[in-house]
């Protein structure tokens, strides 16, 4: 589930410290995830910017804070947690049977104990006397309640497919739950530190009905609960008195949607917001020279790429794919786009899920991939064989921010160069979203800027989309072989032996350039001087960040 700081796409999402389990599997996933960073031989060029590991703590309590967002949530259903939007709010409202933190580690959550008894069985101890936002006490049936409801086909549920595996959930002491899977499933076990293992009031949930997650209260047990929602303005969370955890420093955190990038800028250039994630590129320069407050960058576990939604039409033909990535210009998108801050690529994944693999395997994911500089020669012969010259593709574009319109624009140019007719569709900033879960709002265009993160420290969290099927696999894209090496790196538990298995994937993704890759991104986040302790990593879109917003003075 992945997309942009201005919003591009989502997921599709890291790393592992202090997780309580009792099996060597988690130990080993817990090195994997602990590695974070990129190898220094990562391969990628282009700009680069100091990443830090978060912002300096707060010294106090605040009344309140407001934040910068692009755009309103259609829903706040944690079912359909899977953009931007609505995970940096729903962060700190509802909360997982594990936890991500700012250092991209994962820890218990609402389940106190993880253990794995046998490569099918999960279980899950939880934390005695977690209150619900609606005055509940959790139980094992609020659990077992919540995932089912990601299971219910009826709710088309965005994480559905983290639970494809999983051939029951159940109930097994007043405060523990069963997962028992029909096969070995890695990938499991690391999304309950996601929206995927988000566990809300199963009473709640009920009382409100089909209204869930678009009026009154969430029934969560976050350090904030859902106060006022005014439509098309603003989302204002209060603080929960009730927590389990250690309290917020704010009594209040309001989010105002901006949708115009310039409007968000001058919003936290005045004072009028505090900050924001998903900085506008456009104005990084702004915020660093303003002397109101400082723009971070933090590890961002993000790519960002050109997503082929359709292969009917001249994209079927992988000579024309190949073409136009040989045609783009990343080096100027980087530095035009994203504001220097990026580094150009030619892999769909970033470098840094992959720290955990040995030196061959790393060799064997990147080694062989194409090229990220320009061949307009070579791709113009491309097209050419593959008769596609004068041939028409659609890219949607939007005013979300920078990053979006100059990549389509850049692809555009690409594909002129190279002889093909490139349209661009202009797609308004809070419909953007709807690209990544309509197939009408998808119907005649070929390619969007897609920014892709991770939701946990594995490759495959981003490979696992092309299998047939998938849920981000939008142009259907099939190959049989494919899908048995996606199976097999999804039963492997043994981190180094998935790796092998994913950097063969990863081959195979390159080779057919099944998406366009282009560069990696860090995370940017502004505060101003009157607030910090927001955290720099992409953490913020599964853990309670804004509990940690205080006074900075």
């Amino acid at each position: 589930m992945s997309a942009p700081p201005s919003p591009g796409g989502r997921r599709p999402r890291h790393p592992y410290r202090r997780t309580v389990v009792t099996t060597a599997v988690l130990t080993s996933l817990a090195v994997l995830a602990a590695c974070a960073g990129p190898p220094k031989d990562d391969g990628a060029t282009g700009a680069t910017v100091k990443l830090s590991a978060s912002t300096p703590p707060a010294r106090g309590e605040i009344d309140s804070f407001t934040w910068a967002v692009y755009a309103e949530p259609p829903t706040l259903d944690y079912t359909m947690a899977f953009d931007y939007p609505q995970n940096t709010i729903l962060s700190n409202v509802c909360e997982s049977l594990m936890r991500w933190t700012p250092g991209l580690t994962t820890e218990p959550g609402l389940a106190k104990k993880a253990s794995n008894p046998d490569p099918t069985t999960w279980v899950y101890d939880l934390r005695a006397g977690v209150r619900f936002h609606n005055g509940g006490t959790m139980t094992a049936d609020d659990v077992v309640y919540s995932l089912d409801r990601q299971r219910d086909p009826d709710n088309a549920a965005a994480w559905a497919q983290v639970f494809q595996n999983v051939a029951s959930v159940k109930k097994t002491g007043r405060l523990q739950v069963t997962v028992e899977l029909k096969k070995p499933d890695s990938q499991f076990p690391q999304y309950m530190a996601t929206a995927a293992g988000v566990v809300a009031s199963k009473a709640g949930i009920e009382a409100a009905g089909k209204d869930y997650g678009t009026s009154g209260g969430l029934a969560c047990t976050g350090p904030f609960e859902l106060g006022a929602w005014d439509k098309g303005q603003s989302i204002s969370l209060d603080r929960f008195d009730g927590y389990w955890g250690k309290k917020a420093r704010a009594r209040k955190a309001v989010f105002r949607v901006l949708t115009d990038p310039s409007a968000r800028t001058n919003a936290m250039l005045s004072g009028e917001a505090d900050g924001g994630y998903l900085i506008p590129t456009e104005s990084y320069g702004r915020l660093r020279e303003s002397g109101v407050g400082k723009l971070y960058f933090g590890e961002g576990l993000t790519t960002v790429n050109v997503n082929v939604t359709d292969m009917k039409g001249p994209l079927g033909d992988v000579r024309v794919r190949r073409a136009l990535s040989l045609a783009l210009d990343r080096s100027g998108f980087v530095k035009a786009g994203l504001g220097g801050a990026g580094t150009t690529t030619n892999s769909l994944t970033p470098h840094a899920a992959w720290a955990g693999a040995s030196a061959p395997t790393r060799k064997a994911a990147f080694g062989a991939l194409p090229p990220t500089g320009r061949d307009i020669e070579k791709a113009t012969r491309l097209v050419k064989e593959a008769g596609a010259t004068g041939r028409t593709l659609t890219v949607a574009t939007s005013s979300i921010g920078q990053d979006v319109s100059l990549l389509a624009t850049a692809v555009q140019a690409a594909g002129t160069r190279i002889g093909l007719n490139i349209r661009l569709k202009t797609i308004a900033p809070n419909a953007f979203t709807a690209l990544f879960t309509d197939p009408e709002a998808r119907r005649g265009i070929d390619l969007f800027p897609y920014t892709s993160y991770m939701n946990i420290t594995d490759p495959l969290d981003l490979l696992a989309n092309f299998k047939t099927g998938a849920y981000l696999n939008f142009a259907g894209y099939s190959d049989k072989a494919y899908d048995r090496l996606v199976d097999r790196a999804t039963a492997a538990y043994d981190p180094k032996k998935r790796m092998r298995i994913e950097a063969e994937l990863q081959q195979h993704v390159g080779e057919q350039v099944l998406w366009i890759p282009v560069a990696e991104w860090p995370t940017a986040v502004f505060l101003n001087q009157r607030i910090t302790g927001a955290p720099t990593t992409i953490s913020y879109m599964y853990y309670p960040w804004a509990a940690d917003v205080g006074a900075a003075k």
